[in-house]
C-alpha cells in the first residue's frame, strides 16, 4: 500500500520523465541526425543502469529469504526491492527501449539480421525484468515461495542475455 507521500513522490518522477522525454523527442525529431551520438550514448547509459539493477534485485531477493517474515531487515528490504525496481530499473528500461527503437528506426536497422536477433533477446530481457516485478510483489506481500538457490540460479539469466545482445550489437555476425 503507498502512502500519500509516496504517490505523490511518484507522480512527481512520472511526470518529470514524461516532460524530459518529451523534450528530448521533440530535439530529435526535429533534428535527428545530429542527436544520433548522443541517443547512443543515452541509450549505453540506461542499458547499465538497467543492467545493473536488474543484477542487484536478485541478490536482495537472496538476502531477503533469510530474514524472518516481519521482522525489521524483512521490511527493510521491501523497501530496498520496491525503490530498486521502481525508482531505477523501471525507468532505465524505458530510456533504453525508447532510445533503443529511436535508433533502429534512425539507424533503419530493422531489416539487419543481427538486429532481429538481438530484439529478440531484449524482449527475454523485459520478460525477465516482469518476473523480477512479480517477485517484488510475492515479498512485499510476504508471500514468497522460492528459495535462496533459486534466486542464485535465476541471478544469471541476465549474464546470458547480456552477452547474446553485446555480441550481436558489436559483432553484427549476420
Amino acid at each position: 500500500m503507498m502512502t500519500p507521500e509516496g504517490r505523490t513522490r511518484t507522480v512527481r518522477a512520472v511526470v518529470s520523465l514524461v516532460i524530459t522525454a518529451a523534450l528530448i523527442a521533440a530535439l530529435v525529431l526535429w533534428f535527428p541526425v545530429r542527436f544520433y551520438p548522443w541517443i547512443v550514448a543515452l541509450h549505453i547509459m540506461a542499458v547499465i543502469s538497467w543492467m545493473a539493477g536488474m543484477f542487484y534485485l536478485p541478490r536482495l531477493f537472496v538476502y531477503h529469504c533469510g530474514a524472518e517474515v516481519g521482522s525489521k531487515q524483512s521490511v527493510t528490504f521491501k523497501i530496498m526491492e520496491r525503490r530498486l525496481l521502481t525508482q531505477i530499473i523501471n525507468p532505465a528500461m524505458v530510456v533504453a527501449w525508447a532510445a533503443g527503437l529511436w535508433l533502429v528506426w534512425a539507424g533503419g536497422l530493422i531489416h539487419a539480421g543481427w538486429m532481429q536477433a538481438k530484439l529478440v533477446f531484449v524482449l527475454l530481457l523485459s520478460a525477465y525484468h516482469g518476473m523480477l516485478s512479480v517477485y517484488v510483489r510475492d515479498f512485499a506481500a510476504d508471500g514468497n515461495r522460492r528459495s535462496q538457490f533459486f534466486y542464485r540460479v535465476f541471478n544469471e539469466v541476465p549474464t546470458l542475455l547480456m552477452i547474446a545482445i553485446v555480441i550481436l550489437a558489436i559483432v553484427k555476425p549476420f
